[in-house]
């Protein structure tokens, strides 16, 4: 390159980062204003309020028949509210007395942006979001909320305690009613029970009905830029299906179909965070979609039938999960559920690679440094398979010279120059396609890689040195994607020239290309593909002075021609 395209290229390639980084800086970040309200949105005593149906179909085809909710679309709660607050180690919920629902909870531990020292905000009803977990019980002959009544309006979970229990009591047509919230240390699965006790002197029937209704938001966690995202909608599990993914717009639609089934699970994922209700795994359980009147998506169960005989009790229970999406939390609370992390078509590549990742992290606790290790293992591996191709392509570079005298010699005859091409290669044993196997091969370890570091919540805001203080989102000042970009660059100098000028052109735009689309990856994808490119260019750098060395004589072909 002369001095006068030099000089034209280098400003112009500064003035498109200054671009990029103004670009980044006024439309790059994703976040999403949701404080932690003090409480969430409730009035509790308006019974005109215009509020959402709780409800369950009568079958898995018939018509929902609902209990209305008396939860209003209001804006943010005043102080004064009469929410019940619960706080544990990992958990801060607000309860609505009227009806027992949980319309807010953050998780400890989470922060809502890096460094914020502010709890992120899972469920919520505000102005800014309305996700929230809603639970009640369907009484024959009883519709609308049933109001409950608390002895304290907030309860914590103190030291030296394994759990806290918050009773509310309510009473319909003669039947107590007490439900009850059982949250434990370190747990963010909450079991919720209703405890019956039927006093009147007509038996009663009832079933647990447990929704989660979100209205139509982005998903707060989902970073902004070129890729692909993280899946934002329902799952369910059945025994016949342990995971399916339901869009929002197939249930809105109506094309979602009903589920009768034994055991099973439903829940709402997001990027990193996830709700699940689970009810009891013996009992036979119906799922169901729909949208409720305030326009919100719901995702729901609703657990059989049961008669209370008067003087009897009984107590209907199920599980709500409310946390990160931690594969060995969500297996501990029901089967199939930690597949809600989900890795992808890809998964079954992803899977052993995050328990290679997650044992490294164990052994030097530092994420960053766990994927350089990560990806020396993945080198390490495919070594065998690379070594062929970085052999053919050596083989290659040093027959450049006579590759060039056959395209002078027959350039106008393209077809008895590709005859002529392939008689060379196969007389040099030279696989002319060998040197795309190394991206062939690794192409599928990278997309398992980018969907297992994206989806995995352990690598959100995690530090990695310098500059990287998460490695979930991309480098803030793209340094990282230029120098992978380098490192691109620099293997195409190791690699041999192209004979087709076209396939030539593309190959020297890739680095260009390549560049560009890392700039919003994450940046622990972005430290694989720096370190993959870092080994494979002395991994080529090596193999190709040994074949230069071997067969210092020369080829076959240049062999016979002397």
């Amino acid at each position: 390159m002369d001095l006068k395209r030099l000089l034209f290229v280098i400003p112009l390639a500064v003035l498109a980062y200054l671009l990029i980084m103004q670009w980044n800086q006024d439309y790059g970040q994703n976040v999403v204003n949701n404080p932690a309200p003090e409480m969430a949105a409730s009035s509790g005593n308006n019974d005109n309020d215009e509020g959402s149906a709780l409800s369950a179909p009568t079958d898995s085809n018939g018509n929902a028949k609902p209990i209305q909710d008396d939860m209003p679309a209001g804006a943010e709660p005043a102080r004064s509210s009469n929410l019940i607050q619960v706080q544990s180690d990992v958990l801060d919920l607000r309860i609505n007395p009227n009806g027992g629902d949980i319309v807010y909870a953050a998780l400890f531990g989470h922060d809502q942006a890096l460094d914020s020292n502010t709890p992120f905000v899972l469920l919520s009803d505000n102005n800014v979001r309305s996700y929230v977990a809603k639970s009640g019980l369907q009484i024959e002959g009883h519709s609308g909320r049933i109001p409950f009544t608390a002895d304290q309006n907030s309860y914590q979970l103190s030291e030296g305690q394994d759990s806290v229990n918050v009773d509310l009591h309510g009473s319909v047509n003669g039947v107590d009613i007490i439900k009850r919230f059982v949250i434990n240390r370190d747990d963010y699965a909450v079991k919720v029970e209703y405890l019956i006790d039927n006093e009147s002197q007509q038996p009663v029937t009832a079933r647990f009905i447990g929704q989660l209704a979100r209205d139509q938001s982005e998903d707060p966690t989902n970073g902004s830029g070129v890729g692909m995202h993280s899946f934002l909608g329902a799952a369910f599990s059945s025994p016949d299906e342990n995971y399916s993914k339901v869009d929002f717009e197939d249930i809105r639609s109506g094309n979602f179909q009903n589920r009768d089934v034994k055991g099973g699970w439903v829940a709402m994922i997001q990027h990193y965070f996830t709700s699940a209700w689970v009810p009891d795994a013996d009992q036979q359980n119906l799922y169901y979609g729909s949208v409720d009147n305030r326009d919100r998506t719901v995702a729901a169960f609703a657990g059989p039938n049961q008669t209370i005989e008067p003087g009897q009790q009984a107590t209907l229970a199920a599980t709500l999960f409310v946390g990160p999406k931690v594969q060995d939390r969500l297996e501990a609370v029901a089967p199939h559920l930690e597949l809600t992390v989900d890795f992808g078509w890809l998964w079954f590549l992803a899977n052993p690679l995050f328990w290679l990742l997650e044992k490294i992290h164990g052994l030097i606790g530092n994420w960053g440094w766990s994927i350089v290790l990560l990806t020396v293992c993945v080198k390490i591996v495919l070594f065998p398979l690379a070594a062929k191709a970085y052999k053919s392509m050596a083989r290659m570079r040093k027959m450049g010279p006579e590759m060039q005298r056959l395209k002078e010699q027959y350039g106008d005859d393209r077809q008895k120059m590709s005859q002529e091409m392939m008689k060379f290669y196969q007389k040099e044993k030279i696989n002319p396609l060998g040197g795309c196997l190394p991206m062939v091969i690794q192409m599928p370890v990278f997309i398992a890689l980018y969907w297992m570091l994206m989806e995995s919540v352990e690598l959100r805001h995690a530090p990695f040195m310098l500059w990287i203080n998460d490695l979930s989102a991309k480098d803030p000042y793209f340094i990282l994607p230029i120098i992978m970009g380098g490192t691109m660059l620099l293997q195409q100098f190791l690699n041999p020239t192209p004979p087709d000028p076209m396939q030539a052109k593309i190959m020297k735009m890739l680095p260009i290309v390549f560049t560009f689309f890392f700039l919003w990856f994450p940046a622990g994808l972005v430290i694989y593909w720096i370190v993959n490119n870092s080994i494979s260019i002395l991994q080529q750098w090596f193999i190709t002075n040994k074949v230069l060395k071997e067969d210092a004589g020369g080829g076959k072909a240049v062999k016979a021609k002397g």
